[in-house]
């Protein structure tokens, strides 16, 4: 089994995950992975995917094998078939941090082991289930829950759509108009939540989606990759930053999450990581126990 997309679990599968990460959380994990090797291939780095993912598998008894960008050079020293059907006669997983979703798919298709899709341009969906993990610990459940994002349409705000859409939790997302979440992936948001009996929407106002919010979220304006349209980006998303202000119109309990590396003075104003109903370091603690859980399901 892969796990590409937060739609590879179901809204049943991810509940259950949220069960087997609370846990683990409170009781440990199992021996699952012993005398097996996850290769960790990142093209992008990071802080929080790394370190979670090798202490997750660690802790599972598994060993990890970290291939950077320059280790590999994916897609570009040598196709990614290729890499994958190498490392599928050595490992026993892959769990890669890659620009382009298509080199996920790739791996998946030329390999007998599973991939875990730890970030690609399109989804983000380890960081959904530590998200709906946190939501969930903070609220106790989704009925009648109302997530805002506020800020770009990118992966991750992609994934959290579909997170809450198949858990049956609202959505609500404000953006410019022209960084919206991808139509496609927006149109399977909107028919989990026909399914659910939720809603998703979109607005171009800030305010509009954090009034009688329960979860305030955002993200960066500019991610990795995007570097050169950082300044065009500063500009088009001035007015959607952030700020205890704007928090204040939704609920009293409301909670303000963000995946981080978060960026003071663009999408959040100074201070916000420590906002009195910030959850993001609980958020960034839980990437540890969804991404255990997510492992369990499929090595089990």
């Amino acid at each position: 089994m892969n796990f590409l997309s937060i739609k590879d679990f179901s809204g049943l599968e991810i509940l259950d995950a949220i069960k087997i990460a609370q846990s683990i959380k409170k009781n440990g994990s199992k021996n699952l992975l012993e005398n097996k090797f996850i290769a960790l291939m990142f093209d992008k780095p990071s802080l929080r995917t790394r370190v979670s993912f090798e202490i997750g598998i660690k802790r599972l008894g598994g060993e990890t094998i970290y291939l950077s960008k320059d280790d590999v050079g994916l897609g570009t020293r040598e196709p990614v078939s290729d890499i994958a059907k190498v490392l599928d006669r050595w490992v026993d997983g892959i769990v890669a941090r890659v620009f382009s979703h298509q080199s996920l798919e790739t791996l998946s298709k030329n390999t007998n082991i599973p991939v875990i899709n730890a970030l690609s341009d399109l989804e983000h969906p380890c960081q959904a289930l530590a998200d709906i993990l946190t939501i969930y610990e903070k609220k106790k459940t989704f009925e009648n829950i109302n997530v805002a994002f506020i800020g770009d349409g990118n992966n991750v705000s992609s994934s959290l759509a579909l997170a809450c859409s198949l858990v049956g939790a609202n959505f609500i997302y404000a953006s410019p108009e022209n960084y919206k979440i991808p139509i496609e992936i927006w149109k399977t948001a909107e028919q989990y939540s026909r399914q659910s009996g939720t809603n998703v929407s979109w607005t171009n106002s800030p305010e509009e989606a954090a009034n009688n919010s329960d979860v305030i979220y955002t993200d960066v304006w500019a991610s990795m990759g995007q570097e050169e349209e950082k300044d065009s980006r500063n500009r088009d998303f001035q007015g959607f930053q952030v700020t205890p202000q704007l928090m204040s119109l939704a609920k009293s309990d409301a909670i303000f999450m963000h995946d981080m590396p978060a960026h003071e003075g663009e999408e959040i104003s100074k201070g916000m990581l420590q906002h009195p109903n910030s959850a993001v370091f609980d958020q960034a603690e839980n990437r540890l126990y969804a991404q255990q859980a997510i492992i369990q399901k499929i090595f089990s």
